[in-house]
């Protein structure tokens, strides 16, 4: 098993329990709890699988995805009160998965010809998609809409990585580099408060 496989799974794990943690402050029966961390865990994967057109989407047929997911779900559920006093660590856990989930739906994209822009695009799209589907099921103003550095890290770290690509960087140093870049700058956001510019409509007088 190589380390970005092993890294995709914990990945998924911890947005099935981020799903969770955030149904459980909305005070979310358990059946909607389980709703919400299943689709936080493999709503981006599966929105690029059908972006790009590839079916079975993943966790269909590797079904590995589905076990972690629920078994995530169930330690989510049974110790939330002890995660809820992790978050610092869950956050990292989740800034290292949009790091790798970048990496693999960029590199799921590139392997079937899909053009480099748009293959961007769908790396952003399996690390943000899940996280904006959670938001939005829970009232919240998904996380990518607000000032902080999250999709924004994500582009800047899948153009480092097709740059690394056309240069003919060894495939497995470019998931490092490409991870190391997306993961510094979601950290350094968070600690210098970087932010995007807000987009306001002037007052009128």
């Amino acid at each position: 098993m190589s380390i970005l496989i092993l890294l995709d799974y914990i990945g998924t794990m911890v947005f099935a329990m981020s799903g969770v943690l955030t149904a459980a402050e909305k005070r979310l029966d358990l059946f909607g709890a389980m709703f919400i961390g299943v689709v936080t865990a493999i709503g981006g994967g599966t929105t690029r699988d059908l972006l790009i057109g590839v079916t079975p989407v993943t966790w269909l047929s590797m079904p590995i995805y589905l076990y972690l997911i629920l078994g995530a779900i169930l330690l989510a559920m049974l110790f939330r009160k002890v995660l809820a006093k992790w978050r610092r660590t869950l956050f990292i856990f989740d800034t290292i998965g949009i790091g790798v989930f970048t990496i693999i739906g960029l590199e799921k994209a590139l392997a079937i010809g899909v053009n480099p822009g748009v293959a961007v695009l769908m790396g952003v799209t399996s690390a943000v998609v899940g996280g904006v589907i959670r938001d939005t099921l829970t009232n919240e103003v998904p996380l990518i809409f607000q000032r902080e550095i999250y999709a924004t890290a994500c582009i800047a770290g899948a153009l480092v990585y097709l740059l690394l690509r056309y240069i003919g960087l060894d495939p497995a140093m470019n998931q490092l580099l490409t991870a190391g870049v997306i993961i510094a700058i979601r950290l350094l956001s968070i600690r210098f408060n970087w932010s995007m510019p807000i987009l306001s409509m002037p007052r009128e007088d």
